[in-house]
């Protein structure tokens, strides 16, 4: 099986070539070449397929030719991966399965248009960004309050007073199963600048990542708009203006704007190759 490594701000991924959707990609393989040990090693999983060869409606195919299918390094279905969305137009860019500039990618989470710049950087709109309220994580007996934020994806944006360096985020942190069903990203964000904030994640079935695309876009979000107590945003127009926003892995772009909401960065493929057969 060929694979390609790739990576947007160190959020990194096994990209499998699927064009006609043949391949059985279980759970457990899924978990067996995301190990950073026995594996490939990655934060997850991006089966590259033709949309008309899934089970995605038709018109849903036909804006789209390409289907990101992600999974997370516990082979566990995710809706949508802005870093993973980034690395996989680069790929098809690449490997000549795409034309440069701006087009059309499904994904779980709905279409996403991407573009590839001059500079090198991919864009990928990812959507209107949904405020949905307070709640709460902890770590290491601390709690944190945090904005419910929907990127298509589920997290909960944590404002910190203090380095975020300094937080132990080597294992869950723990939220309101409630509240989030399904697991949540966990975000810990600060400012260090006019519309320039820090931020680490723990991501539901990866662990801490060095950046999480998604995340980015909720902690712009976090960070522009204020909320009552009862968890309703405070201004009904949804703020606008470019975030920088720095993870450990370097740094991204996110653009608040009308209705949507643009993550710009590095994408990059550093490697390519094939599995031994049997070994999955």
């Amino acid at each position: 099986m060929r694979f390609v490594k790739g990576h947007g701000t160190e959020n990194d991924f096994v990209i499998l070539p699927d064009p006609d959707g043949a391949l059985d990609l279980t759970a457990e393989a899924v978990v067996r070449l995301c190990d950073r040990r026995a594996g490939i090693g990655a934060d997850g999983v991006l089966r590259v397929v033709r949309t008309k060869a899934t089970d995605l409606p038709e018109d849903l195919a036909g804006d789209a030719e390409w289907f990101m299918d992600y999974r997370n390094a516990d082979g566990g279905v995710a809706e949508m991966c802005g870093n993973g969305a980034r690395v996989f137009a680069r790929y098809l860019v690449d490997a000549g399965l795409a034309p440069p500039g701006e087009w059309n990618l499904a994904t779980r989470g709905g279409l996403r248009r991407v573009r590839l710049g001059a500079s090198g950087d991919v864009s990928v709109d990812m959507g209107p960004p949904r405020l949905l309220g307070w709640s709460e994580a902890s770590v290491g007996g601390e709690v944190f309050q945090g904005k419910r934020v929907s990127v298509g994806n589920p997290h909960l944006a944590c404002a910190v007073d203090g380095p975020i360096a300094g937080l132990d985020l080597s294992r869950a942190p723990g939220f309101d199963p409630a509240a989030f069903p399904d697991g949540v990203n966990v975000e810990f964000f600060r400012g260090v600048g006019e519309r320039h904030v820090e931020m680490r994640v723990y991501e539901r079935g990866s662990g801490e990542t060095r950046s999480c695309g998604t995340g980015t876009v909720a902690v712009a979000l976090a960070a522009a708009t204020a909320l009552h107590a009862d968890g309703s945003p405070e201004e009904a127009a949804p703020p606008q203006g470019d975030w920088t926003v720095d993870v450990p892995g370097g740094r991204v772009t996110v653009t608040l704007g009308h209705g949507t909401s643009v993550l710009s960065g590095p994408a990059v493929l550093v490697a390519e190759g094939e599995t031994r057969r049997g070994w999955l």
